[in-house]
């Protein structure tokens, strides 16, 4: 099979899909691989250590779509590539199609193979592919959330961590999972008096477990979540419904209810965020304010941090490459489930329910669309 890698064209994305390690092991397996130059330049991974790999350094994107069975990227194809895919070619990213609707609507018209790093699932729900960057998203929204509380700027001008005889600030994590469990391991590590709301009652009690009453923890109630982002100088939102757009559980109301200078972190805006007066900003202008409150709202957080982003999620997905390549689609997503799930788009026909709820389009049952 032939695999290609391109630059990443989403504003200030500096991740790259495959690293030169995994190209070594794709071109190992029998493989082609074409990567478009200066690709892995924005992690530190250079034209030349690819070739070293057995890559072929390809001039532009456009070539490494026409001769790429399967293209694989970080993010969502930008509208510079819709014309690029084509019929049965195989889509490989993160795709978070209930929040793009324009690149929903691309992926749709090419009758090219969506799969998305973010539905993969295994049997016991988790989410191997969305995990790493979840991890380094959580991680970051506390560090950006107390950057963003200094001054000069909006915030409000506090050290999370308080100093003696002044208290430190109260971070609200809404969200027990992957990025909701990092950023409250970041922010009670900083010294912050630190909430965690969900509406996961096992999560929950792992956390009051894990940080022995240290960590506040909140059945996500509305009345419950008013009284704690009410109180709240950094709120970070963190909740999840895979294949779907996030729900809204923070109001404006409960948003123009914070103090003044107070700072939300949404990590849920690359699938439409959870609070509702906030929309999608960029690396370059990071954030807003609106009812008196900072919003930030970056859907690629992790590739502010490319270097480290891009070993964690290469080294994962560098399985699911190598399933694909050496069996073919097909039988690779019929011999493994996870994979299965993550398929959302199969030659025109979406495939993974709850994509086809948020988008309004038809359910098509994967197997029926491969049978077709």
């Amino acid at each position: 099979m032939i695999v290609g890698c391109v630059r990443e064209q989403k504003l200030e994305e500096y991740r790259v899909a495959v690293t030169p390690d995994g190209a070594k092991d794709i071109v190992s397996a029998g493989h082609t691989m074409l990567v478009e130059t200066n690709a892995g330049a924005g992690s530190h991974y250079f034209d030349e250590d690819y070739l070293a790999a057995g890559a072929q350094i390809i001039a532009t994107p456009e070539e490494v779509y026409a001769r790429a069975d399967l293209v694989c990227e970080v993010k969502e194809p930008q509208p510079s590539e819709y014309g690029l895919m084509r019929e049965g070619q195989i889509i490989f990213t993160y795709l978070h199609l209930a929040a793009e609707p324009h690149a929903s609507q691309a992926i749709i018209d090419s009758k090219c193979i969506a799969i998305a790093y973010e539905t993969v699932r295994r049997e016991d729900g988790s989410h191997p592919l969305l995990a790493p960057m979840s991890e380094v998203a959580g991680r970051m929204a506390v560090e950006v959330g107390a950057h963003h509380l200094k001054r000069p700027g909006p915030g409000r001008g506090m050290l999370l961590s308080g100093v003696a005889g002044v208290p430190p600030a109260h971070v609200v994590v809404i969200g027990s999972g992957t990025v909701g469990s990092n950023a409250v391991r970041i922010a009670t590590g900083m010294g912050a008096r630190v909430t965690v709301a969900s509406i996961d009652e096992t999560q929950l009690r792992a956390l009051d477990q894990r940080y022995a009453g240290r960590v506040e923890t909140l059945y996500a109630s509305r009345a419950g979540l008013a009284d704690a982002v009410r109180d709240a100088d950094l709120v970070i939102g963190a909740v999840l419904v895979e294949g779907a757009r996030a729900p809204v559980v923070v109001t404006r109301e409960m948003v123009r209810s914070m103090p003044r200078g107070a700072v939300i972190v949404d990590v849920a805006i690359d699938q439409g965020g959870c609070v509702e007066t906030i929309h999608p900003t960029n690396h370059r202008e990071p954030i807003y304010v609106e009812e008196g409150v900072v919003h930030y709202a970056v859907p690629n957080m992790p590739g502010a941090v490319p270097r480290t982003s891009s070993r964690a999620l290469a080294a994962l997905t560098l399985p699911y490459v190598l399933k694909i390549a050496n069996l073919g689609v097909v039988e690779a997503v019929r011999r493994d489930a996870s994979l299965q799930h993550g398929v959302n788009v199969w030659r025109g026909q979406v495939v993974h329910e709850a994509v086809a709820k948020a988008l309004g389009r038809p359910y098509v049952p994967l197997d029926q669309a491969i049978g077709a």
